[in-house]
């Protein structure tokens, strides 16, 4: 296996008030745990939490994960997340 190879997640956060973050990351745990810690979350993550996953799907790839984020990014709309991507099965969820 090469370095950079293994499972790449791509998550959806939710805050109280029904917000969303979108991002991807090797680590999941970590990661959704490092948005809820005020030393390291970004500005974002700090003034909008606290967060909680709410869904997430695993690739191999990094570049999978990327293009996918990139794609949930682009729809701009928290009910097409709700309503379509929430109700989605997932492999890892």
């Amino acid at each position: 296996m090469k370095k950079n190879e293994g499972k790449f997640w791509v998550h959806i956060l939710e805050n109280p008030s029904g917000a969303f973050y979108i991002g991807q990351t090797s680590n999941l745990q970590k990661r959704v745990s490092e948005h809820n810690t005020s030393a390291v979350r970004s500005k974002y993550t700090a003034k909008h939490g606290p967060w909680r996953l709410v869904w997430s799907e695993c690739f191999p790839s990094r570049s999978g994960a990327i293009f996918l984020e990139k794609h949930i990014k682009k729809m701009k709309s928290a009910e097409w997340i709700r309503k379509d991507l929430l109700n989605r099965k997932s492999i890892d969820k």
